[in-house]
């Protein structure tokens, strides 16, 4: 047994990955404990689902345009600093939070010209800090794990930040939720002025950054499987994913719940994300990612889909369950097969277009959602939603046989992994050079 825990935390050997999972962890928690804090006060203030799908689309929606940009910076300046900056004005964006909060003088543009904010900053972000994960390992041999650990803990994250929130949200109010939020992100600026980042530069890129784009774009979507995962995962966020929005409507309206049962219901969406990301955690080896994304995918619709239908508190959270495990167990083998695949050079801007996917599209999502929910109400928009990540697992599982035969040959002739035959595994030499 101890065996199986050392092997699934092997990539914590490497001293600046532990740096940045303590700092990281902690900054999470105060993440999620400010998101349920803005989505119950923007409900509160409100009792509008559209807004809540406002304030989400522009929390999101600038990662679509920016991350394009960022992954191409990210392969030409320094990755570490981008992601100190990042985190740096994040702690500002929270920061001013929790000062209109408490002075009690928030209106809701506040919250939305502050949601578009941090927006902007995780569009710089999100490639910056994904592309600086291989550098923070010394090496892509536990990368997958790395990648698999990262995500265990986010979710760890999610689900304590909720309860937390939950709870102080029914005894101090949002504004010290906001305050504390703001305090976490020393731990990660902390963390990170202690890493030892040497030679993390990507590979110099001429020309322009909007020629620098294109070429990612040529990169990864000249190869059909990198081209399918990234559709399938802009689907899914498109589709899929926005249910978390509608969550302040479930907790209050269909469950007749408050603070804390909004809480509970993120918390368990948590706890099944963060099961999903230890199974992966747990793998020898990427063979049949392919697979687990399909099967994920599916498991992620269908529990959707029930999700909505229910009235019970305790077979709302259960069925979250179901719901956070699939959707985590797809969107980290994605990162996992997307990060395999990657030449160095490309990391930054492949891992932006993972971005523009996987966060880029939720705001979409979220907004349509919203308007959705007030049409049809929130049930029927989750269950509209479920039903299409479903058949989205259907059409990606048709689409693995034939994936798998363009990738076969190059790595039967490389002799690089024999378990290629069986997963969505990589050369760089199959997709057409930039």
């Amino acid at each position: 047994m101890l065996t199986r825990v050392r092997f699934a935390v092997r990539a914590l050997r490497h001293r600046n990955l532990r740096l940045f999972f303590s700092g990281q962890g902690i900054s999470l928690v105060g993440t999620w404990m400010q998101q349920v804090a803005m989505s119950w006060l923007v409900y509160r203030l409100t009792g509008s689902s559209l807004l809540l799908g406002v304030i989400a689309f522009w929390s999101q929606f600038p990662a679509l345009l920016l991350a394009p940009v960022a992954g191409a910076l990210a392969d030409r300046w320094s990755r570490y600093r981008m992601v100190v900056m990042a985190q740096s004005l994040a702690m500002l964006q929270a920061v001013i939070l929790a000062t209109l909060v408490l002075t009690r003088v928030v209106e809701v543009w506040h919250l939305v010209t502050l949601a578009l904010f941090l927006g902007v900053v995780s569009g710089l972000d999100v490639p910056a800090r994904q592309s600086l994960l291989v550098r923070l390992v010394a090496g892509p041999e536990d990368l997958p794990n790395a990648i698999a650990l990262n995500s265990s803990m986010f979710n760890a994250a999610r689900l304590v930040g909720p309860a937390i929130a939950g709870i102080l949200i029914g005894l101090v109010g949002e504004g010290p939720v906001f305050l504390l939020n703001a305090l976490s992100y020393a731990a990660v600026l902390t963390a990170l002025a202690a890493v030892d980042v040497t030679e993390e530069r990507g590979a110099p890129s001429g020309g322009s950054v909007l020629r620098t784009v294109r070429e990612g774009f040529r990169y990864a979507f000249g190869f059909p499987p990198i081209r399918s995962i990234l559709l399938l995962l802009a689907l899914v966020s498109l589709l899929g994913i926005p249910y978390v929005v509608l969550l302040p409507v479930f907790a209050r309206d269909v469950l007749a719940g408050d603070a804390r049962t909004l809480g509970f219901l993120t918390s368990a969406a948590g706890l099944g994300a963060l099961v999903g990301a230890l199974a992966l955690a747990s793998r020898s080896s990427v063979r049949g990612l392919g697979r687990v994304i399909a099967l994920s995918t599916g498991i992620f619709g269908a529990g959707l889909a029930a999700f909505s239908l229910s009235r019970n508190l305790w077979l709302s959270g259960a069925l979250l369950v179901v719901v956070g495990f699939g959707v985590m167990t797809a969107t980290a083998s994605m990162n996992t097969v997307l990060q395999t695949l990657v030449d160095e050079e490309m990391r930054g801007r492949v891992m932006s277009l993972y971005t523009m996917a996987f966060i880029g599209m939720s705001p979409i999502g979220s907004l349509l959602g919203g308007a959705l929910a007030v049409r049809l109400g929130a049930p029927a928009t989750v269950l509209l939603g479920g039903s299409a990540c479903v058949l989205l697992a259907a059409w990606f599982a048709r689409q693995l046989p034939s994936l798998r035969e363009m990738v076969r040959p190059i790595y039967e002739r490389l002799g690089i992994i024999p378990e290629v035959a069986t997963g969505l595994q990589t050369a760089s030499e199959l997709r057409p050079k930039a």
